[in-house]
């Protein structure tokens, strides 16, 4: 068992826990139920911002703790005004010390997308990332079927979230194409060994069908790493730690944003 069959085992208990704890007419309640969600697209696209998809992160299971120090709200506001084009939170407790509460205060202090990051496998838990205060879900590949898959992205749209997919390879991205889909990232992480290649992004990027952005995942650290994922068609780049593990990650990024 890899560690994420291990995520999604230890995620299904969450899930089934929180619907105990919680119902769907209680979620539908929430006062950010009813809020008209930001266009992933346009702030994707927008002249004034940098395509960048800025990541609060405090833990990673390959790399343990990297900053569990930072405030969530500090750092979103801080990525927001250096030009982040989205926010991403990561919501998941026991393997990167995130949680709902986060995206909660995140949604609060911001006026940009917000990805709720998390390992979806449930209507709930989109119904759940409305409630929140998110914009866009992640889906992704590795871990659904083409069924579920349809299925959180139809729901989704139907609550007005943007979705993007996640994929690592030719195979998941064949297999899992849906019109209901807004952005196909693609995750330059190897599952198996968690090594790193932005080489990933390059080969996968032609497979993409026009109409879906494409958005690159992991493995950017150098400005000039996005200079050449534009060229190749890129419109988002997801970033996390490489500024989370910088004691100030907002002034990271702006002075990252700078050499752009």
């Amino acid at each position: 068992m890899n560690i994420l069959d291990k995520i999604v085992l230890n995620k299904r208990a969450e899930v089934a826990s929180a619907k105990k704890d919680t119902s769907i007419k209680e979620l539908e309640s929430s006062v950010l139920f009813d809020r008209t969600t930001y266009s992933f697209k346009e702030f994707l696209t927008a002249p004034d911002r940098t395509g960048i998809i800025a990541e609060f992160k405090r833990r990673s299971p390959s790399k343990g703790i990297i900053n569990d120090q930072a405030g969530v709200e500090a750092v979103t506001t801080a990525y927001a005004a250096a030009g982040a084009s989205a926010l991403s939170v990561l919501t998941d407790k026991d393997f990167f010390m995130g949680t709902k509460t986060d995206l909660y205060k995140a949604r609060q202090v911001n006026q940009i997308p917000i990805l709720r990051k998390d390992f979806m496998i449930d209507e709930f838990q989109v119904i759940e990332a409305k409630s929140l205060g998110a914009d866009i879900i992640l889906l992704i590949a590795a871990i659904l079927t083409p069924k579920e898959i349809n299925t959180l992205a139809k729901l989704a749209k139907s609550l007005g979230l943007n979705v993007l997919l996640e994929v690592h390879n030719l195979e998941e991205l064949e297999r899992s194409i849906h019109p209901d889909l807004d952005a196909i990232g693609i995750n330059n992480r190897n599952l198996a060994d968690f090594s790193v290649s932005v080489e990933t992004s390059y080969k996968l990027a032609e497979h993409i069908p026009p109409g879906f952005m494409k958005i690159s995942e992991s493995a950017i650290s150098d400005p000039d790493t996005i200079k050449g994922l534009k060229k190749a068609g890129f419109n988002g780049f997801l970033i996390g730690e490489n500024f989370m593990k910088q004691a100030d990650p907002g002034a990271a990024m702006a002075e990252f944003v700078k050499a752009l």
